[in-house]
């Protein structure tokens, strides 16, 4: 049975002071779910006290990019092993502002997806269409082209330790968000994809939805082919500590989770 698993994703915000209190208050906020999975995936500098901090808590700790390489002259980049030493489980690996802004391609996505899962990190694969492809009604040729570059590189089976998420590049931080409808299509679609290859694979992979998600519309995620996993977009902005919260949080069900 798939999980339901809320992640994450900080980008480059936030202070250590501010990663301290924010954690706390998710601790104190998700003492008593069940099922759930929560991830944080912080910005490199705070994985360090972030995984001190929630170590025996059941919550899990990734990274927002790695390299595909194992070590060398690559200045700036954080190889698989050093994410491992700071106790990260899971990676997002080819975020479309990481495709639009560090000209990532989907060959390098493969590549890194593959160092990834060679070192029993868990991937979280992002792909996702742009305004003018849905427009175009290109959706589901651009999807397949980004799955399928990783497929033929690394094979089918390593999607036995590997996470989708459908980020619509239209719903990322725009306060837009897919519609129910549109979701479902797509991940029924990637899923599809996968039963063609292998039913077990399939059954089990966790795909997820990312793009302007927030308290109000998170309950699509309840539907078949999202199977109970989202990953949330931006929020609006709520209270925190008696102020104005300067960075959006999602409360949903009872929990509180971050997307900043």
């Amino acid at each position: 049975m798939r999980n339901f698993l809320v992640a994450g994703n900080w980008k480059m915000n936030g202070s250590s002071s501010f990663a301290t209190e924010l954690v706390d208050t998710i601790l104190s906020s998700t003492s008593d779910l069940r099922k759930i999975d929560i991830l944080l995936c912080p910005p490199y500098p705070y994985l360090g006290n972030i995984s001190r901090q929630i170590a025996n808590t059941g919550i899990q700790i990734g990274a927002q990019n790695v390299s595909q390489h194992k070590s060398g002259a690559y200045t700036g980049e954080i190889s698989v092993s050093m994410l491992k030493d700071f106790g990260c489980n899971y990676v997002i690996l080819g975020h479309s502002e990481r495709r639009a802004y560090m000209n990532e391609t989907n060959e390098i996505v493969a590549e890194k997806f593959l160092s990834v899962v060679s070192e029993d990190i868990k991937p979280i694969l992002c792909i996702g269409e742009t305004l003018k492809e849905r427009e175009a009604d290109d959706t589901k040729n651009v999807i397949q082209k980004q799955l399928a570059s990783v497929i033929d590189y690394v094979g089918i089976d390593a999607f036995s330790k590997a996470i989708i998420a459908y980020e619509p590049i239209w719903a990322i931080g725009t306060g837009f968000s897919a519609s129910p409808e549109q979701a479902q299509e797509v991940h029924h679609y990637i899923r599809s994809m996968f039963t063609a290859e292998s039913k077990e694979i399939a059954d089990n992979l966790q795909i997820l939805y990312g793009g302007s998600m927030n308290g109000g519309n998170a309950s699509f995620s309840s539907r078949p082919s999202i199977s109970n996993n989202i990953l949330p977009g931006l929020t609006t902005a709520t209270q925190y500590s008696g102020e104005p919260f300067p960075f959006p949080i999602l409360v949903s069900a009872g929990f509180l989770v971050i997307d900043l």
